[in-house]
């Protein structure tokens, strides 16, 4: 039999294998990270003549201000401002629409309704690169290919997995409170604005956040539906520096830095939504 010495023994070497992994793990993700903000800050010169992992001696900010003045063929700053509009409607797009969208899916009663839900659903089984030929088709035939609509049309009315993330979370609020609502005589936006949107304020920013993410990285659809720099987003802008830059790769790897700069300026300041996000993703 084991004595509490031996277990506890056991369970302090445990803890430190668990915790030496997780070590390893934070080591192995934040590496990349830190090693694009330190070649950012060296000149081309000592990017060539020093190791790789040997900090900046002494940093310099003149890659980014080649990226933002004009120093390069790509419009950089244009790029940020693009992307940062498209985040922001798609952001206004997804959650309007898919708020609404979940709630009628969720509370009102209509012919056919579970059936088309789970028809809307079964469209998150077909892959991305699958749609790309018809909506760019559809995007070229309106006029529209190259242009900031182009950029947010096919994302700004909701998405499946928006709406089913809503529409679950939506069907746990309690319909005594909606009962209750509509006895006071409010209706259905009412309701919705009133009540049931205050009390899903956690999965919402639990979206908000997955759609900021997701769309400031966005990279395939404005790869394929923009072309020249009237238009072009972080990534790609980033994608054609690399392209035209290929052996200035401090010059590359500050604008990888910029382009992560507002995602992780987004950890810091909604660090614990993010935890309490992913507790809510996983659960639902």
């Amino acid at each position: 039999m084991s004595t509490p010495r031996k277990r506890g023994v056991a369970a302090v070497w445990t803890n430190t294998l668990v915790y030496a992994i997780l070590v390893i793990g934070a080591v192995l993700v934040l590496a990349p990270f830190a090693l694009s903000v330190m070649t950012s800050l060296k000149t081309p010169r000592q990017f060539a003549t020093s190791s790789p992992l040997e900090p900046p001696a002494p940093p310099t900010l003149d890659n980014f201000t080649n990226l933002f003045a004009g120093g390069t063929k790509v419009d950089f700053s244009r790029a940020f401002g693009v992307t940062f509009a498209v985040v922001i409607v798609v952001l206004v797009g997804q959650l309007l629409f898919s708020i609404m969208a979940a709630y009628a899916f969720a509370r009102i009663s209509f012919p056919g309704r579970d059936a088309v839900f789970w028809v809307y659903l079964a469209t998150l089984m077909v892959p991305q690169v699958v749609t790309i030929v018809p909506l760019y088709l559809m995007m070229a035939q309106s006029g529209l290919r190259n242009t900031f609509w182009a950029l947010v049309l096919p994302y700004v009315f909701g998405s499946p997995y928006a709406i089913f993330l809503l529409r679950e979370y939506f069907r746990s609020i309690p319909q005594d409170l909606i009962d209750a609502a509509r006895l006071d005589g409010a209706g259905t936006i009412r309701v919705l604005t009133r009540i049931v949107v205050p009390m899903s304020r956690p999965i919402i920013a639990t979206l908000a956040l997955i759609t900021v993410v997701t769309h400031w990285n966005n990279f395939m659809w404005p790869l394929i539906v923009t072309t020249g720099q009237d238009w072009a987003v972080i990534t790609v802008a980033t994608s054609s520096l690399q392209s035209q830059y290929t052996n200035n790769w401090t010059l590359v790897m500050a604008a990888t830095t910029i382009a992560m700069a507002p995602l992780i300026l987004i950890f810091a300041l909604f660090n614990r939504r993010i935890v309490d996000s992913i507790a809510i993703t996983s659960f639902k």
